[in-house]
């Protein structure tokens, strides 16, 4: 179920509660429970949100623990539950490492959730950064870059439509292992992560669509023109999703302190500066909100979807 590359400006956003880094968790998430996950996930969806995403780390070691925090729900499972309780919000794992797992094991998951769903699914991957818990898997961190180009085109493969999928790399190959339930959608989108070089080259061979991570606004031009440069060359033509994740919004004039880097004010202004994005070439943004709590929050993404996003024409 791919997303417009015109149009208006797509939004969507990764969930609180689920992933709680220091970096942007809000103080709230801490105690916050299923419910208050599950009414957001309902906001979302009634308010026209494109897709909702979830992150993806096994186990936390104790040296980034302080940073990170040890709370990352399992994308499968949350996506899973977050599935049976919302009708037409796609459902993004933002991202999954998926060269921690055989891509049969991962193609297994994705697959059953998207046949659950309906087709909601999109498929997003990246390399991973934390060593250890490569180590604790047996999986390799070092040739992590390598194991992710090859677990891309295994995953094409084995969700695809065949029931035996076929797959002969350097290090995975498959044939004649029937896998069932196949996905609902004919070919299940899969979007690159990660702004190095790197992962700049990955989208732009491999991917459906680019996830920048945090690149700022004077950056993604030169990002975005050197992903298309390199699909060019590879005669890749289909299109890409190029997304891109936005400074923290606040609907509105706050009456406490929400950041010097959050974007404020009215919602003709705050659309303003978002379209900046559809002109640097961004087809859908991830905003994140600022909040105190549960309740605030979702009135921040229903005001976002009734008075900002009205104005996200290109």
């Amino acid at each position: 179920m791919p997303l417009p590359t015109t149009g208006p400006l797509s939004y969507g956003m990764q969930l609180p509660i689920q992933s709680q880094s220091a970096l942007y968790a809000e103080g709230w998430e801490a105690a916050a429970t299923p419910a208050d996950l599950a009414e957001i996930a309902r906001t979302a969806d009634r308010a026209g949100f494109a897709y909702l995403a979830t992150c993806d780390h096994v186990a936390i070691p104790r040296r980034l623990a302080g940073a990170m925090g040890t709370t990352w729900y399992d994308p499968v499972a949350t996506l899973s539950f977050l599935a049976g309780i919302t009708e037409r919000v796609l459902l993004m794992s933002h991202v999954a490492v998926v060269g921690l797992r055989h891509p049969l094991a991962t193609a297994k998951q994705y697959a059953t959730l998207d046949h659950l769903c309906g087709g909601r699914l999109i498929l997003g991957v990246g390399a991973g950064h934390v060593p250890e818990e490569f180590q604790v898997l047996g999986a390799d961190f070092e040739g992590r870059g390598d194991v992710l180009d090859e677990t891309i085109d295994a995953l094409k493969a084995a969700l695809g439509p065949e029931e035996y999928p076929e797959f002969e790399g350097k290090r995975f190959s498959f044939s004649g292992l029937g896998q069932l339930p196949r996905p609902a959608q004919e070919r299940v989108p899969v979007w690159v992560g990660g702004s190095s070089p790197a992962a700049v080259r990955r989208a732009a061979l491999r991917g459906d669509g680019w996830l920048p991570q945090g690149d700022p606004r004077d950056k993604l031009p030169g990002q975005i023109a050197r992903l298309r440069e390199l699909r060019a060359a590879a005669g890749v033509e289909a299109p890409v999703v190029i997304g891109a994740i936005t400074e923290p919004l606040y609907v509105g004039e706050p009456t406490w302190s929400v950041g010097r880097r959050t974007l404020t004010g009215r919602p003709q202004a705050l659309a303003e500066s978002l379209r900046a994005y559809a002109a640097m070439g961004v087809h859908q943004i991830q905003v994140r909100f600022r909040s105190r709590s549960r309740s605030e929050l979702t009135d921040q993404m229903a005001a976002f979807a009734a008075e900002v996003a009205p104005h996200l024409d290109r």
